[in-house]
């Protein structure tokens, strides 16, 4: 009788899965800034300061938090 000799497919899966890593990081790298071009971070912020102005304005509140503290 001949044996069957099967195919190792290792190699083929660990470099498909080296591939796939590679499109993902390319992928996740593009997609890293697309939150700051939409302005809602810039909007966030100018909402933050001006609470932080209001808290520090009010009569009620104590020198340490005017300072920030």
């Amino acid at each position: 009788m001949t044996e069957v000799k099967e195919k190792d497919n290792l190699w083929v899966i660990v470099g498909g899965c080296i591939v796939f890593m590679i499109v993902v990081v390319m992928f996740l790298k593009g997609e890293k800034s697309d939150h700051l071009k939409s302005g809602a971070v810039a909007q966030l912020q100018a909402e933050t300061f001006a609470n932080l102005e209001k808290r520090k304005t009010r009569n009620d509140v104590t020198d340490a938090q005017k300072a920030g503290k």
